[in-house]
């Protein structure tokens, strides 16, 4: 349910106000004051805000000011039963949506509102949306192992050297992958990212060569593979452990020759492809017990690089949590909130069996459930409540 705060000095408006928009299915808080506003404000968010202009203790313009300094986007309508052309003008400049005299036309006051909450919800979809088109895939941390990781990358992205990446589930491989392709000279190219995991091995060469118009069965039409698509640019092979070996020795042909073949076809196509790959499996165990190549692993391995598991780079926590913290109240439309000092330190106690990934899902829920400021009791509280406790 949308949800308004109505803030004026005469209880009656307010009063009035309320009976109206709860008859329209809003919620409606009341507010007699600017500081009841803020007090108000903090436990928001709100869809919609009215308020008037001439109050004791603070005027609406400088209310104002203040809800613009907490909350950029809220939709603001001033009311005003002594307004003139410099007051509408003076709050539009300062961030109103929308200045309406009284007494107040409450047909116009209703299509103002929906109005309003049309505006908000797009300027909210709009900044979601520009957050993951301009996301920029940062390594967040300070720790001398992930210092070494972007020293390496620096050096070898500029290079076509094919990169092997290994680490734990969730510790940021992908990441690693992505920040290659973005610092290369192929950065205006593709980047394709195949789970070899999660294809099943009868189609997994399909998926990656493509196949010819009545190859197999299900086979309609002509369908390009990853490595075509990937062509001029980078394909990430994570999880390449999982790689049956017939699809194996095709990627080392590939590796050798620049060249693919189409399932079902005969003509060779010539790829220019950066290969990076990835596993969380023990590799020199997969190569003694002869579930991988070694031929393959020795092409693919020009650059080595090791992520730690976020056990292993505690000091990076609290950067972390800051990160996704900002991301999840941007995301959600949540108001400020921030960890206390003691939350950090009960985040380092944890062992992150899920890494980066586990990190992400407990602030999401931290930053769900609690309050402005999310306490070291928090964390004991919500981070694993399954096991009741934080260590």
């Amino acid at each position: 349910m949308p949800k308004i705060l109505v803030i004026d000095d005469e209880s009656s408006i307010r009063n009035t106000l309320q009976d109206i928009l709860e008859y329209e299915k809003y919620e409606v808080v009341l507010a007699e004051d600017g500081h009841e506003a803020l007090e108000q404000m903090v436990k928001g968010p709100f869809d919609v805000i009215l308020c008037d202009v001439k109050m004791p203790k603070m005027d609406g313009i400088e209310l104002l000011e203040k809800i613009r300094e907490q909350d950029d986007d809220v939709a603001i309508v001033m009311i005003s039963g002594h307004g003139t052309i410099d007051t509408a003008v003076d709050a539009i400049k300062k961030g109103a949506y929308d200045f309406i005299s009284k007494p107040l036309d409450l047909n116009r006051l209703l299509i103002t509102i929906r109005n309003a909450m049309d505006k908000t919800m797009l300027t909210t979809e709009t900044k979601v949306l520009k957050r993951k088109v301009s996301k920029t895939y940062d390594m967040i941390g300070e720790s001398e192992a992930i210092q070494r990781i972007r020293t390496m990358i620096e050096r070898v992205a500029e290079t076509d050297a094919r990169v092997f990446i290994t680490g734990e589930n969730g510790t940021g491989k992908e990441l690693v992958a992505r920040w290659l392709h973005e610092l290369s000279k192929r950065a205006k190219g593709p980047f394709i990212e195949v789970n070899c995991a999660a294809i099943p091995s009868e189609l997994i060469e399909s998926e990656l060569f493509g196949h010819e118009k009545g190859s197999f069965t299900s086979a309609v039409k002509l369908k390009k593979g990853n490595f075509e698509l990937a062509n001029g640019g980078t394909i990430f092979l994570d999880e390449i452990g999982d790689m049956s070996l017939a699809a194996q020795a095709k990627v080392l042909r590939t590796l050798q020759e620049n060249k693919i073949t189409r399932v079902g076809g005969e003509k060779e196509i010539g790829v220019n492809v950066r290969v990076v790959a990835a596993t969380n499996k023990d590799i020199q165990l997969e190569i003694r017990e002869g579930r991988f190549r070694e031929d393959l692993y020795h092409r693919l391995s020009v650059i080595l690089i090791h992520v730690p598991t976020l056990n292993e780079r505690t000091d990076d926590i609290p950067l972390l949590a800051n990160h996704f913290l900002n991301e999840v109240l941007t995301e959600q439309s949540m108001p400020p909130k921030t960890f206390t000092d003691d939350a950090f330190e009960e985040l380092k106690k944890i062992k992150w069996t899920g890494n980066i990934r586990e990190l992400r899902n407990v602030v999401e829920r931290l930053a769900i459930l609690c309050d402005r400021k999310i306490s070291g009791d928090d964390v004991i509280q919500f981070a694993q409540p399954l096991s009741g406790q934080a260590n």
